[in-house]
């Protein structure tokens, strides 16, 4: 049985279902995408699909996920409470229609986004009688977490919006501190379930499929704790991305004396890189001003790739520090 659904200038026919449907969200660095690929790792028989949005001229979360083939999918480019609201529907559309019957959707937002949109969207218009908003999932690192949570409405709203909040990183801090950060937690979500994590691992039954998301309460109280003003807030609070791509390859030294001497007020850089000394592509993340990089023989990258994201960062300047690490 089938039921047609109208869209603008689109008639649709779809199965008549109820697709669980869970939101990762958290602040650049917590750990979403690792999150994510604990979850593609570990679901076993269950078909998962995957809606990616990223601050940046450049994907970068979509080539770090493992084993999605044709399960991911690229929404349009830029803040999701800014830009997402006119491709999420569609994106949708497609999971539903996709011959791979997926059993489960997850949306990974960019970290400096408000969620409300999405969840907006999903409890609020046609995607209500064929989805099932099953939980929002907040990630935070608790190595760099503080109450005044970077000075970003966007970032406390993450927190407001959670379900389960997990706790991410906490082989890098005491016992105590821990304790003190689900204090500050709960004194702006006492109803969410917080649960601890080192690089994302958690048990799939605490965080899919647990029917956590009540409209009505979400639609009340909840969603009118943070304003929703959403248009403006990246000028704002002076979030920039900085993309930089390359052919030729990085040399160590240079680059890591690049690091050295980032501005504090970067949060967040990530890419595939290559470097002279190495002979394949390396995954490079930074956060909390710790990086590393590792091998990655997946990868398909002919050249270097780098997102750089942080509050009021001078663009040129940086790429032109970049272009000094190149092999001359």
């Amino acid at each position: 049985m089938s039921q047609t659904v109208s869209k603008p200038e689109l008639e649709i026919q779809i199965p008549k279902r109820e697709m669980p449907v869970t939101v990762i969200t958290g602040f650049l660095g917590s750990g979403k995408t690792t999150l994510l690929n604990h979850i593609l790792s570990s679901c076993q028989n269950l078909k998962v699909a995957v809606l990616v949005n990223e601050f940046g001229d450049i994907n970068i979360d979509s080539q770090l996920l493992v084993s999605v083939d044709e399960q991911i999918m690229q929404l349009s480019n830029g803040c999701i409470c800014c830009t997402l609201q006119n491709g999420l529907v569609d994106a949708v559309y497609q999971v539903l229609t996709s011959k791979a019957q997926i059993d489960h959707l997850v949306i990974e937002t960019t970290g400096i986004a408000d969620p409300y949109p999405i969840i907006f969207k999903f409890l609020t218009t046609e995607l209500w009688s064929l989805t099932r908003l099953d939980a929002v999932l907040t990630v935070l690192d608790a190595s760099s977490f503080t109450p005044d949570y970077y000075g970003s409405k966007a970032a406390l709203s993450q927190i407001v919006r959670g379900d389960v909040i997990v706790l991410n990183k906490t082989d890098l801090v005491e016992q105590a501190q821990l304790d003190r950060l689900e204090n500050e937690i709960r004194k702006v979500n006492a109803e969410a379930r917080i649960l601890r994590s080192q690089y994302g691992q958690v048990p799939l039954p605490l965080i899919l499929d647990v029917g956590l998301v009540e409209p009505a309460s979400f639609l009340g109280q909840r969603a009118n704790h943070i304003t929703h003003n959403q248009s403006e807030h990246l000028v704002n609070e002076g979030f920039i991305s900085v993309s930089f791509e390359s052919d030729r390859p990085f040399v160590i030294q240079k680059f890591q004396n690049f690091l050295a001497h980032l501005p504090t007020t970067i949060f967040r850089a990530k890419g595939i890189l290559w470097f002279q000394e190495r002979q394949s592509p390396q995954i490079f993340q930074f956060s909390g001003q710790r990086y590393d990089w590792r091998a990655d023989p997946r990868s398909r990258a002919s050249g270097s790739q780098l997102v750089i994201i942080g509050r009021h960062l001078q663009g040129d300047q940086i790429k032109a520090q970049l272009t000094d690490c190149l092999l001359n």
